[in-house]
């Protein structure tokens, strides 16, 4: 009898040793990337930006702090990755997904779990076997295994397999999500320091147009000037205050955006410099276009998309085969506690079961239909992503040249407008022109320093935009989300 027990345990252990090892056919098709829908280089935006655009630093080379050279800025940064509130959520998120892994992960090994029970019954004189009521006791103690599935078809590894690259996809997006929280902090700073220059410059044209208004005044109660160029320096003074009301009003705006992104008060953030004097790497390279799918997030999570659906196709596939699940137990049992534990009182069950599928109403064949669309709506996915980052990438290249020559023709223009307004404040005090012509210069002078304060933030801001769309390395070591066991 013992001799029995033991091979009919041997048995048991060698059917679920096969089954642990059985799980290395897989029926999901192999994985091909997909071409990339975008040319090899980047003919096009280098064209528009004269070519420029083949120089300069790799972005493999690159972190977010040598790109932002401005000090403070990177001190902003850093607030803003340990305390924004949407990035705590998106983190928090992946660890969701991640969980969801290693759920799906731990059918790949049997489930083992130890059990005990006291069953008390009273049998009645027609139940109890001596025709004597009595009441009896059963103890029982073992170590089971439930329903675990042999995976010879690959099921449950490819089950596995697509949930672990829906959590890379998600960790990707997470990626992407610090990225875009960089950026736009980055952003919102330099708008704040565009806000503050310009409310700066509102202030100290206010002021001289003040002066101006009063000198004017004196000059009309002596009878060098008439009450319509009084009238007319008011105007100007008047709109000044209302250009200073309207700059407060988007220097508020621009420091609450910017201390919701950083998530602290802005009391406690550095005030920036002034736009020029922020300091960007300006010598960027954006390599060949193919670099982009090992560097943008938004690729990089649109692929392992792709490849869960891949795998999906394999699970799918599975369902038209047979299934073995393995169920069984080991252990004692006994009417008596004292010899719960004896030889004698030494049990146990195997239940192997196997599914074979012959009639289903053609819903696995549905299935496989749905899984298979569903990959092919990951690859368009995918290439359409490919495509959006190009041109991207495309129009961040253009912006970056554009505007730099645009901010150095602005810089000529305020000093060609201040000149002008000089010589047009001499010869109205010296009665050569007319005040409608000192106006209109002061009106140009203002108006041209404005611009060239939006031209040199607009170009610092698509300097951003480039290193963005270009997936440049963004010194993550710090937030790097867990990896699932494998």
């Amino acid at each position: 009898m013992t001799k029995k027990y033991g091979y009919t345990s041997f048995s048991m252990v060698g059917l679920l040793v096969f089954g642990l090892l059985a799980g290395g056919c897989s029926l999901a098709p192999q994985y091909h990337r997909p071409e990339a829908p975008v040319p090899r280089d980047w003919s096009a935006a280098q064209d528009l930006s004269q070519g420029k655009s083949e120089k300069g630093r790799s972005l493999g080379s690159l972190n977010w702090r040598d790109f932002v050279l401005d000090k403070d800025l990177q001190s902003v940064v850093q607030a803003a990755l340990d305390h924004n509130r949407d990035l705590r959520q998106t983190l928090l998120n992946i660890e969701i997904v991640r969980a969801k892994y290693q759920i799906e992960r731990s059918a790949l090994a049997p489930g083992f779990g130890a059990d005990g029970s006291l069953v008390r019954q009273r049998l009645g004189e027609v139940q109890s076997p001596t025709g004597n009521p009595k009441t009896q006791s059963t103890y029982q103690v073992g170590l089971g295994m439930s329903a675990f599935e042999i995976d010879l078809f690959g099921k449950v590894r490819n089950l596995s397999a697509s949930a672990l690259e829906e959590y890379l996809g998600t960790s990707e997006a997470a990626h992407a999500a610090r990225i875009s929280l960089v950026s736009q902090v980055i952003k919102a700073y330099i708008n704040r320091a565009g806000a503050q220059m310009r409310y700066d410059l509102t202030k100290k044209t206010l002021e001289t147009r003040k002066v101006s208004l009063e000198l004017i005044r004196k000059r009309q109660y002596a009878g060098a000037a008439s009450k319509l160029d009084y009238l007319e320096a008011m105007d100007l003074m008047e709109q000044a205050k209302a250009d200073l009301e309207l700059n407060a009003l988007g220097l508020a705006q621009a420091e609450n955006a910017l201390g919701l992104l950083v998530g602290n008060s802005i009391r406690e953030l550095p005030k920036p410099s002034s736009v020029e004097r922020l300091l960007l790497e300006d010598d960027l390279a954006p390599g060949l276009s193919s670099d982009l799918l090992q560097r943008r997030p938004d690729i990089l999570a649109a692929e392992h998309r792709l490849k869960a659906r891949n795998a999906d196709i394999g699970v799918a596939r599975a369902a038209f085969f047979p299934s073995i699940s393995l169920t069984g137990s080991f252990g004692n049992v006994s009417n008596e506690l004292s010899s719960l534990f004896d030889s004698a009182s030494r049990t146990w069950i195997f239940t192997p079961a196997i599914h074979l599928p012959i009639f289903t109403g053609g819903r696995n064949q549905a299935n496989l239909e749905i899984a298979e669309l569903r990959k092919d709506v990951a690859i368009a996915q995918y290439e359409k992503t490919i495509q959006t980052a190009f041109r991207e990438v495309a129009d961040a290249l253009a912006a970056r040249e554009t505007l730099k020559r645009e901010e150095r023709a602005r810089v000529d223009l305020v000093a060609s407008s201040d000149e002008s307004l000089k010589l047009s404040e001499a010869r109205y005090n010296n009665g050569v022109d007319n005040h409608l012509r000192y106006l209109d210069a002061q009106r140009r002078s203002f108006a041209n320093r404005l611009s060239l304060i939006e031209t040199e933030s607009r170009r610092r801001i698509a300097l951003v935009d480039l290193f963005t769309v270009l997936g440049g390395s963004w010194d993550l070591k710090k937030h790097k989300s867990p990896k699932p066991e494998v």
